[in-house]
């Protein structure tokens, strides 16, 4: 069911035609390329992917994950580790050129977040990625990040 809401003034002022429920919060009227110039809102659809969705706790998880990721030192850090496959901490800060002591905090975050694990071999400690996951986000990151940004669509 797709539901036409032609909103000349704001929601709530009595001049737009709500014939279901007030979406002003789903979306909006305008005419920049951000926003719908006229509200249709096919309920199906939306009841759909709304569904489709993660629960909170999953969404929480991933943001977290994706921040601690977001990090420009702790990224070059983890593709460090992708790259080699295990590192001891004195060799990722002389390969990404930060202290010992910021990668070891950097690691402390990554490994707490189950980004990064670790093996004791004598007196030192090896980190590798958590997972092969891990390594598909960075990829997927770093071919997303190798096209043009032009706002549009480019892969099908």
């Amino acid at each position: 069911m797709q539901i036409s809401l032609e909103a000349p003034g704001p929601p709530g002022t009595g001049t737009s035609t709500d014939t279901d429920t007030d979406t002003s919060a789903i979306a909006g009227t305008g005419t920049d390329g951000d926003r719908c110039e006229v509200r249709i809102i096919d309920s199906a659809k939306v009841e759909e992917t709304r569904r489709s969705l993660p629960g909170d706790s999953g969404i929480e998880t991933s943001a977290a994950m994706f921040k601690l990721m977001g990090d420009p030192k702790r990224l070059k850090i983890l593709l460090a580790l992708k790259s080699a496959g295990e590192l001891c901490v004195c060799d990722l800060a002389a390969t990404v050129m930060v202290s010992e002591t910021g990668v070891s905090q950097a690691l402390r975050l990554l490994r707490s977040a189950g980004i990064v694990r670790h093996r004791r071999q004598g007196r030192q400690i090896h980190y590798s990625l958590d997972d092969r996951h891990i390594a598909d986000v960075l990829d997927t990151a770093l071919e997303h990040a190798s096209h043009p940004t032009t706002g549009e669509a480019r892969h099908g």
